[in-house]
């Protein structure tokens, strides 16, 4: 089995690399963490980046998680292969562009572009955000799945992934004690469907609601409360139609939570599953 340390960036393909960094900087609240011809690296708390927009379809989107040891990178190649999944390693040229040392790289069922990374850069330059949005680091991301049982025998069975919870056919996914750092939203596509940034309070939750709304970006779900995990929220849309979300509160699923026999619940898929306040959500994957 694969073992999933933790989400390391995402990279994302932008139609205009100057408007996308005004946005992930003056209402996002990231930080400029580099600029390198066709790309702006962001980050969110003390790693080299999280984020990385570039020149590029909107559509084309990467995520990358980190290995324990780059041994561990061959072992998973090899595993990949063995369920038919097509694993190359990193060129020299790839992996200085992704500030790193040696990756490997697939596709997973569904199509997203998926990087596993070892000796990812760390930055002695601290995080301070382009504005302050209580940004606490970068957490979670939605995929999109055109299957959603296979995918998450994928990332359950191949890989170290365990179910929390799911809304509908929507597998919450945690790789540590966190309760998700993956969310599968069936879909007929492949990609990132959201990417969730955790922030200090509920109170940063609520001045984002407002300036987002005098700022006049689209609000897409909340303010409200996921009933999953607990966690205070608020998602809007970016660029290309990207959707971002702020979340605090987050629950925590611990080996000793396990001992003591926690299962995954199972929520139907309507509004009060995703938000316990009543808020309604205007994203398709949410939805019947």
């Amino acid at each position: 089995m694969i073992n999933l340390r933790d989400i390391r960036y995402c990279r994302i393909g932008v139609s205009n690399l100057d408007d996308a960094t005004r946005f992930a900087v003056e209402l996002l609240g990231l930080d400029v963490s580099c600029r390198e011809p066709g790309a702006v690296y962001l980050k969110s708390d003390d790693r080299d980046h999280t984020l990385v927009y570039f020149d590029g379809k909107p559509d084309d989107h990467t995520v990358a998680f980190e290995a324990t040891s780059e041994v561990d990178l061959d072992a998973a190649a090899s595993e990949l292969q063995n369920v038919g999944i097509d694993a190359t390693h990193g060129t020299k040229d790839e992996c200085e562009a992704r500030h790193i040392d040696a990756m490997i790289k697939f596709r997973d069922p569904s199509g997203c572009k998926i990087e596993f990374v070892w000796k990812a850069h760390h930055s002695g330059i601290r995080y301070h955000g382009g504005r302050d949005a209580g940004i606490m680091g970068f957490s979670h991301v939605g995929l999109y799945t055109s299957n959603p049982k296979r995918d998450e025998n994928f990332w359950t069975g191949v890989c170290s992934a365990k179910v929390s919870d799911w809304i509908g056919e929507a597998a919450l996914l945690r790789i540590d004690n966190v309760h998700h750092k993956i969310a599968l939203f069936p879909s007929m596509r492949g990609g990132i469907q959201h990417i969730n940034h955790q922030v200090e309070s509920q109170d940063d939750i609520m001045r984002s609601w407002y300036l987002m709304k005098d700022k006049g970006v689209r609000i897409v779900f909340g303010p409200g409360r996921h009933p999953t995990s607990g966690a205070s929220f608020l998602f809007f849309e970016g660029p290309d139609g990207m959707i971002y979300e702020y979340s605090c509160g987050v629950r925590t699923i611990t080996k000793a939570d396990e001992e003591a026999g926690y299962r995954p619940r199972q929520f139907p898929l309507e509004p009060t599953s995703f938000c316990m306040w009543g808020s309604r959500p205007d994203i398709a994957e949410f939805k019947k």
